[in-house]
């Protein structure tokens, strides 16, 4: 007898539909103050701060895997009785900020120069005040459960000091220095970018060879290829192996540059490979970081040839003022006049690094920087992780953590920018310098360096900034160091390893270390690095390539449990993850699942109770309940490691393979026949699943445990505990057993024709020696099978071989049955048990083998042949017995 539906029941719709609460859910949290961190709680600290995203910016899907990702480990910790902070952000995004800017001047007819520094700096502001909102409310489709109070701009205020503060500090330390290097140029943007904002790709160009010195052969000269050949006009020197016996009379020798009144030097560089190319290469220091260093160790000029811009400038040629682009042809053609060039192949396909912001292909440039000394930084930020004061994971990036750290060379941290944090270097009219700290005042009359720091420089200091520092705070008190930095492996070295420099630099810092009782020598106690994103095919994602996927359309039209279900599912420590839109319709109907068996559950009076004595409950209550302490065993385990996937798959298929489709499908056969404590052992395991479920799938099992229990909110409610409930091993066997014989009735009904849940009579032999006679009205119900009566006459059976015994199934399928069907079914497993049967037979015959396998062994093959041998005598008699075909 089915009970009469709960009243909460009703107040569930029909089926989930969760562009229609999601959002109304996410604010009821907001407003309830759950994510809001206490730094006055005397619960244990839980932390995490949100890589900042560019202001500029929206979501893209690795944002969403991050994203997801945090929100679960602290929607876990919040229920574990935690005093959770996650803190969020954006970065200022100095380059793409300015450029986005800089844009919509153009278009109103207007320029940054003609307003000046500080009207454009207002311009910036106002933006941001105006369009900076988009990753705010994006995160807020998400669910993601920041501390919205604490929301921190890179550009802040308080962040602005504390820049000043530590760049002061490094100053001070002699850890900051200005001086002329070679950097990534923006002829664009006219500023140094770093590494990070270069993207490399292949293009098609051309290799010139041609030859400096003599146009004799038998004269003393060299030839060497470029696909830069206008950077000829920087060369200084050509660079030869020291043992290379073709050029080793050369060295010393200088030969006169073609367009220059200037002598070209042959130099002997081990950097040079003989065997490439004709073994000599050209050396243009101020233009290429392989020949800057070959310029340090030989003392070579370095003049550089190009201005800000792109454009030939001071080398007193007729190639002044062109583009470099344009140079490259004109020089090549002059070459060609003079009958220099020895080889020319195009197209010739190479690596160029192109600016990420505004897409034209870098300049290697020298030119004046300012530069962070990290040799002493690095080493400490690499012993951070050998002394276990920060764990990497996985583990097996700890090797490219040290490469990284340990071969680090100095940073160039200022931009020729006009938004991002102003330098603090004051310099006075006879070429003095001073570094002016936040609370103190620069000379009069002194002006302020015009260049603005890296955005990476603010970022760095991302973890202890934006609790306060450089000032004590009862947030760096509670929540510092932060437990666990989320991010791609891929940023391992320009954004990890620069917070790790700075955070193990103020260590000793009174405001780091608080009352003297604590010591943080680390920004974050783990680092946990996940992969990347790829679509379906394990292609990179990318808007070149068309196969980038913006997360909210997923949220759209499938809601973001299912966008997030998919992330964490996919997401292992260090692996890549690949999804398609296949994978998300999949977590819809996970989401969908979840729903229908709680709303099914609800429906027939299921509510929290207790449960009763194991004595009295049934083989699958006992199955159920202790599979779901296994789960959550696993679960826990799994989240401890950050292995989402694991986790998520250990979730997924015990709520759908075990409980949606077994147990509940049990659950209604013990429903049906009056057991009446069904109910509360399905309110029991959903109560545990909904809340294990709940940091990845926040909206549908919110919504489903509320209306289950009648509780607060599962944000706030306990995470789940041991249940002491250990699985009843003999009754797990049993359901396996159980399970095995609906399976094989079902696929023996449909080899038949049978129509689904067309019910049909039989007659069921062995089941009192299987040990299944309490399980004989599942079977009956779930194989759709009904009584035999006195006049049953089996028309077709099926033996399906359990672990206690053999149970045949005999069937009246009169009038239904298929007979060719039929046949054809007995004679493929006819054909099987005959393979198997001669298999074991050889093996059996072969003394060889029998004289060196091991007893078990043998043992096992004989038993394996005496089962084959007696089905293939079963399918024969079975056979035998059908109907003649007409």
């Amino acid at each position: 007898m089915t009970a009469t539906p709960d009243a909460d029941a009703e107040s569930l719709p029909k089926s989930w539909d969760p562009g229609a609460v999601e959002a109304d859910i996410y604010q009821g949290w907001v407003d309830a103050g759950y994510f809001t961190a206490d730094p006055a709680s005397d619960k244990p600290a839980y932390s995490i701060v949100l890589p900042p995203p560019n202001v500029t910016g929206s979501l893209h899907m690795g944002h969403a895997l991050d994203h997801t990702l945090m929100d679960a480990l602290t929607r876990r910790k919040r229920m574990q009785g935690f005093e959770v902070l996650w803190l969020p952000g954006m970065d200022h995004a100095g380059i793409a900020t300015q450029t986005l800017v800089e844009k919509q001047l153009t278009a109103g007819g207007t320029t940054k120069e003609e307003l000046g520094r500080e009207r454009f700096i207002d311009k910036v502001w106002e933006w941001k005040q105006e369009s900076g909102g988009t990753i705010g409310a994006q995160m807020r489709r998400l669910g993601d459960g920041v501390d919205w109070s604490r929301d921190r701009f890179t550009m802040d205020d308080g962040l602005s000091r504390a820049v000043r503060t530590i760049f002061k500090k490094l100053y001070d330390a002699g850890l900051i220095y200005q001086a002329e290097r070679l950097v990534n140029w923006s002829p664009v943007l006219e500023t140094a970018i770093s590494d990070l904002e270069v993207k490399y790709e292949d293009v098609e160009g051309e290799l010139v060879s041609f030859r400096y010195g003599s146009l004799s052969d038998d004269e003393p000269h060299i030839i060497v290829a470029t696909t830069r050949v206008e950077t000829m006009l920087g060369d200084t020197a050509i660079a030869v192996h020291p043992d290379d016996e073709r050029y080793r009379h050369l060295v010393g020798a200088s030969l006169p540059h073609p367009f220059l009144d200037t002598e070209i030097v042959i130099v002997a560089d081990t950097h040079v490979d003989p065997e490439f190319g004709t073994g000599a290469v050209k050396v243009t220091p101020a233009h290429d970081p392989n020949d800057f260093e070959i310029g340090l160790r030989h003392s070579l000029p370095m003049p550089t040839i190009m201005d800000t811009k792109g454009r030939i400038a001071a080398t007193g040629t007729q190639f002044d003022g062109m583009d470099r682009f344009e140079a490259r042809v004109k020089v090549r053609e002059a070459l060609a006049e003079q009958g220099r060039i020895v080889a020319e192949k195009r197209p010739y396909l190479h690596s160029v690094g192109h600016s990420e912001r505004s897409g034209e292909p870098i300049e290697p440039r020298l030119s004046l920087q300012w530069w962070v000394k990290v040799e002493a930084l690095a080493k400490a930020a690499g012993d951070a992780v050998r002394n276990g004061h920060t764990v990497i994971h996985p583990p097996s990036l700890e090797p490219r953590w040290f490469a990284w750290v340990d071969n680090m060379h100095d940073w160039c941290i200022s931009r020729q920018l006009w938004w991002g944090h102003r330098i603090p270097i004051w310099h006075g009219p006879n070429g003095e310098t001073v570094c002016v700290g936040p609370d103190e005042t620069p000379p009069e009359g002194w002006e302020q360096d015009s260049d603005v720091l890296d955005t990476w420089f603010s970022s760095a200091l991302w973890p202890f900034s934006t609790m306060g520092w450089p000032d004590r705070t009862p947030e760096l008190d509670k929540f510092y160091p932060t437990t666990v930095l989320v991010t791609g492996y891929d940023i391992l070295f320009f954004w990890v390893a620069r917070m790790m420099m700075f955070g193990t630099f103020v260590a000793d810092d009174p405001a780091i270390t608080g009352d003297g009782q604590r010591s943080a020598p680390v920004p974050f106690e783990n680092v946990f690095l996940h992969g990347l994103i790829r679509d379906e095919h394990g292609r990179k994602m990318s808007k070149s390539r068309g196969n980038g996927i913006d997360p909210l359309d997923w949220v759209e039209a499938f809601g973001a449990d299912a966008l997030r279900f998919t992330l964490a599912r996919g997401a292992s420590p260090g692996g890549d993850l690949a999804i398609g839109e296949d994978h998300a319709r999949a977590s819809r109907n996970f989401a969908t699942k979840l729903f229908n068996a709680t709303r099914f559950a609800l429906m027939n009076g299921a509510s929290p109770a207790p449960l009763p004595e194991a004595a009295a409950l049934t083989d699958a209550d006992r199955w159920i309940l202790g599979r779901l302490e296994e789960v959550r065993a696993e679960v826990d385990t799994a989240l401890d490691a950050y292995e989402f996937s694991r986790a998520c798959e250990s979730l997924y298929h015990f709520a759908w393979d075990e409980f949606c489709d077994w147990y509940v499908e049990l659950a209604k056969v013990q429903l049906g026949e009056g057991v009446s404590h069904t109910t509360a052992v399905l309110a029991a395991v959903l109560d545990t699943l909904l809340k294990l479920l709940h940091p990845v799938m926040p909206f549908v099992t919110e919504v489903l445990w509320k209306t289950l229990t009648g509780g607060e909110s599962l944000v706030v409610a306990d995470w789940p505990q041991a249940s002491g409930i250990a699985l009843d091993t003999a009754a797990a066997q049993r359901i396996a057993d159980t399970q095995k014989l609906i399976t094989e009735v079902r696929r023996f009904r449909s080899d038949q024709g049978l129509a689904d849940r067309q019910r049909v009579p039989a007659r069921l032999s062995g089941i009192s020696p299987a040990g299944l006679d309490d399980h004989v009205p599942a079977v009956r119900a779930l194989a759709w099978l009904t009584d035999a009566d006195e006049g049953f006459s089996p028309s077709a059976s099926v033996e399906v071989r359990l672990s206690g015994g053999t149970v045949v199934v005999e069937v009246d399928t009169s009038g239904t049955v298929d007979v060719a069907a039929e046949r054809r079914r007995l004679e493929k497993d006819l054909a099987a048990a005959q393979k198997e049967l001669a298999g074991t037979t050889a093996k059996l015959g072969n003394d060889a083998f029998l004289a060196k396998a091991p007893a078990e062994v043998v043992d096992k093959i004989r038993a394996r042949q005496q089962v084959a041998r007696e089905e293939v005598d079963r399918i024969n008699a079975r056979l035998a017995g059908l109907p003649s075909p007409r």
